[in-house]
């Protein structure tokens, strides 16, 4: 890659280095002459083209959006390619929320008037973006085709979704991927919004409602990216965009994200599954699903966080293999990765780190699997229930209304001994 960078750019390429993060693209850091630069590559499945990025982003640029600068597309040994200039700031959302300087007051403000200055760019400057028709019908033709079902509790979301979908707002450039962890931020604010992937035109409120969706937070109480109140980013928006949406579009593309982002790991967890694409990563992702699943019912009104996180599982003893157990090779596996791996850095030490949280959650499962799975049988059968496939075809048919709020227990308890397994903190975190 450096000798055909190398000749692409006429400058010597050196220290490229491969970035941690970004489950669906590769991202690189290199310097080509004096120019501290960065490269993302491959197909990414699911997302635009490479070049239709640039296009966004380019015409994001002219709209007061900040941007890194585009510095060309193209392939490299049969590759697409984009090139862009390196910008120095935070990404990481979980320092970025732990950082005063950082994560200042005034930044979900500031955020809602980076998008209406977004959603101001003419569409004729993106000829190249396509626009998602309608989202309902987009999630199914995305992520349930092929008869695919969700899990219960995101089978639940869609229903609500379907029930109460708002009229459009418009129609705009949406990035498709706002969120805390795509924002470089600096003391001074937004230096740049990155991966524009999922770029499409839409309804405004959707980019709004993708920054609200609790997943973005990262633990934090405050609903916008974890950095303010839905009031302050709507405030903010309104200010530049001349208008305010609802709080009740607001809510509906918020529990449209949840959904969305629910079914984005099921597809994620396939592409390692069929060994198109082996990662680490995208198995972990693949566990989330029951999050999004939680997140739900909290946005209906269906569970409450709890008070405190569950204990870990204790180990039942020592069986036929003695030790150490399975648990306990699990343990030592784990503080392997912790201690002499993690440390690396950059992406080894960022895998190593989604390692041992894969490690973690096998070793839940050991402990609690046996008894969640046989609570989890007498649920399903007390509906009629072969599986949760079934199930979640009933939510979506209506043809177990009739015992609602059967359906609705079985659903939240399942949910929770998932969560448990997959991680309990989550059970925890502010609605």
């Amino acid at each position: 890659m450096i000798e055909a960078l190398t000749a692409r750019l006429g400058v010597p390429v050196e220290d490229l280095t491969r970035l941690s993060g970004g489950a669906n693209r590769e991202t690189w850091a290199l310097r080509a002459g004096d120019r501290e630069l960065v490269l993302r590559g491959g197909a990414g499945t699911g997302s635009v083209g490479l070049a239709v990025e640039a296009e966004a982003m380019t015409a994001a640029g002219r709209a007061g959006v900040p941007v890194p600068e585009v510095v060309g597309t193209g392939e490299l040994d049969g590759r697409p390619y984009l090139l862009m200039g390196r910008v120095d700031g935070e990404t990481i959302p979980r320092r970025i929320l732990r950082d005063p300087a950082l994560a200042a007051p005034g930044r979900a403000r500031e955020l809602g008037a980076l998008l209406a200055r977004l959603h101001t760019v003419p569409l004729g400057e993106v000829p190249s973006v396509v626009p998602v028709g309608d989202p309902l019908a987009g999630l199914h033709a995305d992520y349930l085709a092929g008869g695919r079902v969700p899990p219960p509790g995101l089978a639940l979301g869609l229903r609500e979704l379907a029930r109460t979908q708002p009229e459009r707002s418009g129609e705009c450039l949406v990035h498709g991927d706002f969120r805390m962890g795509n924002l470089m931020l600096g003391t001074d604010g937004v230096r740049a919004v990155l991966d524009w992937e999922l770029v499409h035109t839409g309804d405004p409120v959707e980019d709004l409602g993708w920054l609200c969706a609790k997943v973005w937070r990262f633990g934090s109480p405050h609903p916008a990216g974890g950095l303010g109140s839905r009031d302050e980013l709507l405030d903010g928006y309104a200010a530049v965009a001349g208008w305010r949406p609802s709080a009740a579009q607001l809510h509906w593309w918020e529990l449209y994200a949840t959904v969305r982002w629910g079914l984005m790991t099921g597809l994620m967890a396939e592409r390692h599954l069929s060994g198109a694409e082996p990662s680490v990563e995208l198995a972990a992702i693949g566990r989330r699903a029951c999050e999004q699943e939680f997140d739900v019912l909290l946005a209906l009104d269906l569970a409450a966080p709890e008070s405190s996180v569950p204990p870990e599982p204790a180990d039942d003893g020592v069986d036929l293999y003695g030790r150490p157990t399975a648990t306990e090779l699990l343990e030592a596996v784990a503080a392997f990765l912790a201690a002499d791996v993690q440390p690396g850095g950059n992406r080894v030490g960022f895998h190593a780190r989604v390692a041992g949280n894969v490690l973690a959650t096998v070793r839940r499962e050991l402990v609690l699997g046996p008894a969640a799975r046989e609570r989890n049988r007498t649920r399903l059968d007390r509906l009629g229930c072969a599986d949760d496939v079934a199930l979640a075809r009933a939510i979506a048919d209506g043809s177990l209304d009739d015992r609602w709020d059967d359906v609705v227990d079985a659903v939240r308890e399942g949910v929770r001994d998932r969560v448990l397994v997959a991680n309990p903190r989550h059970l925890t975190a502010p609605a």
